[in-house]
């Protein structure tokens, strides 16, 4: 799938959770990618992300960047 659908999804998802405050909001977008996206989706936004990709409202990019953190190796 390409990055412009990927971000054209999360950007929709993002304005269902508008109203909330930005935190609540990034952990309520990171639990429906985590539940509705394939991981390659998933896999596919976070490299978007990691390549300073343009175009994430805040809360979506808050929530790739806690997806990433999440599946970032414990030291």
């Amino acid at each position: 799938m390409s990055p412009d659908k990927l971000v054209h999804m999360i950007n929709q998802i993002a304005q269902f959770h508008a109203r909330q405050p930005e935190a609540e909001a990034a952990k309520n977008i990171a639990v429906h990618l985590k539940r509705f996206w394939d991981p390659r989706m998933r896999a596919a936004i976070a490299a978007f992300v990691t390549a300073n990709g343009v175009g994430l409202l805040p809360a979506a990019h808050r929530a790739v960047e806690n997806l990433m953190a999440e599946a970032a190796p414990k030291a």
